[in-house]
């Protein structure tokens, strides 16, 4: 019985410690900006597709950086999208920013986004180039933090996406998802060199990347990001990532759409990186909360004393993490967070039987390393929103 405890115990104490790697590797939302004294040329590269509710916020950031010498690039697939008048209304409101709109499509892999990209790329005039999506709410410092993460053995500096502005429950729960869940995670991993790649900001050395195959590499693997990794570590480099993640404005989220991303993600992190997904199933407070409920009923325990204690010890450390960073806090939060943890065990489930998702209309067989691309719509992937 003191086995089974201490069993719950363990992953508590698990949890309990990445939160404390997390806290002392994230600096606060709104803290102070990183130094760096090395500000070359950047070529930001943007791709998208249709307009969304926080567009018009998302494109006016990319162009008040506090950078001397940067260029947007804006790819498109199909030159009558909704956003082609929008960013042209923003460029002209901000003449002294060098930007491009490119349209066109270049299938290289099953990956929408990324062959939405490959102009852009290809267009980047600067050594130094930013993969960034759409709906990223870009501060004044975003190059500033980008530039100072990377060191001399990088390959790669990137940052996860930080929830914010949810309207409705069900982008509380993306809230929770992505903030004390992934990015915590994420963070304490890169901590442990353990550093993973996030398609939302990516920065690259240019000739790195096209000395090894080019921006065609990341086509080795459906997500992108998993293809940057794998090439990364190949070099034996290291992801960095930012002192602070980047905002992502959530606004509504519907059961459906967070159920939708999260089982896409599960399957992709599945099919690229299968030994290190595996262990995701004892993620959460399910375990811990399991194995105290079946020692406390063999020894004539409390079972409602016992999942009390439970979550104290697994929510409150998490809650205190978010409010010491600054991150999205509500009197939704604890719910969400509890919700989030239901959910994960079932995603994983669900992770192992081959679907498809849906990106921006485009269905992506996801079931193997053979995985495609559906169907034939034009569309590309902007981002993971």
């Amino acid at each position: 019985m003191m086995l089974i405890f201490f069993a719950a115990g363990a992953f508590l104490a698990i949890n309990l410690l990445s939160l404390m790697i997390a806290g002392w590797r994230i600096w606060p939302r709104l803290g102070p900006q990183p130094r760096t004294t090395y500000r070359p040329p950047v070529s930001i590269v943007i791709p998208l597709c249709g307009r969304e509710e926080f567009s018009c916020e998302t494109l006016e950031s990319v162009f008040r950086l506090d950078w001397p010498d940067y260029e947007v690039i804006f790819c498109v697939a199909d030159g009558k999208d909704a956003v082609v008048p929008l960013i042209k209304d923003v460029r002209r409101r901000h003449p002294a920013v060098p930007a491009a709109i490119l349209v066109g499509d270049d299938r290289i892999s099953a990956n929408p986004k990324l062959n939405n990209c490959v102009k852009g790329w290809n267009a980047a005039s600067h050594e130094w180039v930013v993969l960034a999506d759409s709906n990223v709410l870009m501060p004044a410092d975003y190059l500033v933090r980008l530039m100072a993460a990377w060191r001399p053995e990088s390959g790669l500096v990137c940052s996860t996406p930080l929830g914010s502005r949810p309207h409705g429950f069900w982008a509380e729960v993306e809230c929770a998802f992505l903030n004390a869940h992934q990015a915590r995670w994420q963070y304490a991993g890169e901590a442990l060199g353990f550093g993973f790649a996030q398609g939302k900001s990516m920065l690259w050395r240019k000739s790195l990347l096209d000395a090894n195959g080019g921006i065609q590499a990341l086509a080795a693997e459906i997500a992108e990001d998993a293809a940057a990794t794998k090439l990364v570590r190949s070099l034996g480099l290291k992801v960095h990532l930012v002192s602070a993640p980047f905002e992502q404005p959530l606004g509504i989220r519907t059961f459906r759409e967070v159920w939708a991303r999260q089982c896409r993600w599960a399957r992709l992190r599945r099919v690229t990186f299968p030994q290190f997904f595996g262990p995701e199933i004892l993620a959460g407070v399910v375990p811990p909360l399991l194995l105290a409920a079946i020692a406390a009923t063999a020894a004539g325990h409390s079972l409602l004393t016992a999942a009390a204690l439970v979550a104290t010890a697994a929510y409150l450390p998490e809650l205190v993490l978010v409010h010491r960073k600054n991150w999205h806090l509500s009197r939704w939060s604890l719910v969400a967070m509890l919700t989030r943890d239901l959910l994960l065990p079932i995603i994983w489930v669900r992770s192992w039987l081959a679907g498809s998702a849906d990106w921006r209309g485009n269905r992506m067989s996801i079931g193997s390393q053979e995985s495609r691309l559906e169907t034939g719509a034009l569309p590309p992937l902007v981002s993971t929103s």
